[in-house]
């Protein structure tokens, strides 16, 4: 997914993503420690996602981190 369409999200929806998507890192990099996994930019691909969520959570609670 693209920035933009997270930041049309809930923070609930956001965190739920979230889970889901560290879900989905932990069964690529099980599949990849097996040699199941057959597409190794999946991986990239899902960390790249959890912290474009990341972001977006920390935009939407307007918490400013020095």
């Amino acid at each position: 997914m693209k920035a933009s369409e997270y930041r049309d999200l809930s923070i609930e929806e956001l965190v739920t993503k979230e889970k889901e998507l560290s879900e989905a890192l932990f069964n690529l990099k099980f599949q990849h420690a097996t040699g199941q996994l057959d597409n190794t930019a999946q991986l990239a691909r899902t960390r790249k996602d959890i912290a474009r969520v990341k972001t977006i959570l920390v935009e939407k609670s307007g918490v400013e981190e020095d």
